[in-house]
């Protein structure tokens, strides 16, 4: 069994008409929907800008640009019964190609191969039980007026 550590992770927003895209997960020992923005794990010497840039063209097979940091977050939490800590960079960016923006959700594919649909979601869709994670990123968007 490895040790517990704290991982690094850099997630992206993209908003379009007061939508957000984001990756839908379930968690069957708490019973509950999750929904988490685009986005992973920053490596070992790269910068978090670069992380999202790669993992949007490694998820997706998009481009984007415009790329800039609108906070980071720390998250404390349990997932699938498994304790997790996650210090995460939030950033807003633009793909290069404005057609995404029509589609009604995009597919991806995790690292693992593991095939995902994106999905835009309204703030209105979050909520206790279909939660936007990590912690404090619903009012981060707030803030930053990403989100209604």
């Amino acid at each position: 069994m490895s040790e517990p550590r704290i991982r690094a992770l850099a997630l992206c927003i993209f908003h379009h008409h007061g939508k957000i895209l984001v990756n839908q997960f379930y968690d069957a020992v708490e019973q509950r929907t999750l929904f988490r923005p685009i986005g992973g794990g920053i490596e070992f010497g790269e910068r978090g800008i670069d992380a999202i840039v790669r993992e949007v063209q490694e998820e997706l097979a998009l481009s984007i640009s415009d790329v800039r940091l609108i906070g980071t977050l720390e998250s404390i939490f349990t997932y699938a019964g498994k304790p997790g800590h996650e210090i995460v960079q939030v950033y807003d960016a633009r793909f290069d190609d404005v057609d995404v923006y029509e589609r009604s959700w995009l597919d991806g594919h995790e690292s693992n191969g593991a095939s995902f649909k994106a999905t835009w979601c309204l703030g209105s869709s979050f909520t206790a039980t279909s939660e936007l994670v990590p912690e404090g990123l619903f009012e981060l968007l707030k803030q930053a007026s990403l989100l209604d």
